[in-house]
C-alpha cells in the first residue's frame, strides 16, 4: 500500500522534473485529435494526448504493478524465486 501511495503522492507533485520527446504520428490522428480536444475540455491535442497517456499509464499501473498478483511475484522474487519458476507457475496458472 505505500508503494501506490508515494506513486500517488508523487504524482500530484506540480514541479516534477519534465522532459521533451519526440513522437512520429500520423498527421490524419494529429488532426482528430485537434478536434477532439476541446469536447474534452483540452486547449489542445498535446494536452489531450497526455491525457491519453496517463488514462492508460494508470490502467496498466493497476493491472501490472498495485495488482495482487504484481505484489506476489514481487514478494518472490525479493525472497529469491528465480523468473523461470515465476514465468513457469504464470504459465500452469493460464
Amino acid at each position: 500500500m505505500t508503494m501506490i501511495y508515494d506513486t500517488l503522492k508523487n504524482r500530484l507533485t506540480k514541479d516534477r522534473p519534465m522532459t521533451s520527446i519526440t513522437l512520429r504520428i500520423p498527421v490524419d490522428v494529429v488532426e482528430s485529435m485537434k478536434t477532439i480536444a476541446p469536447y474534452k475540455g483540452f486547449s489542445g491535442y498535446q494536452a489531450l494526448l497526455k491525457s491519453y497517456i496517463s488514462e492508460g499509464l494508470r490502467r496498466d499501473e493497476a493491472q501490472f504493478t498495485f495488482s495482487k498478483e504484481a505484489k506476489l511475484i514481487a514478494a518472490l522474487k525479493k525472497l529469491g524465486v528465480p523468473d523461470s519458476v515465476i514465468e513457469e507457475a504464470a504459465r500452469d496458472v493460464a
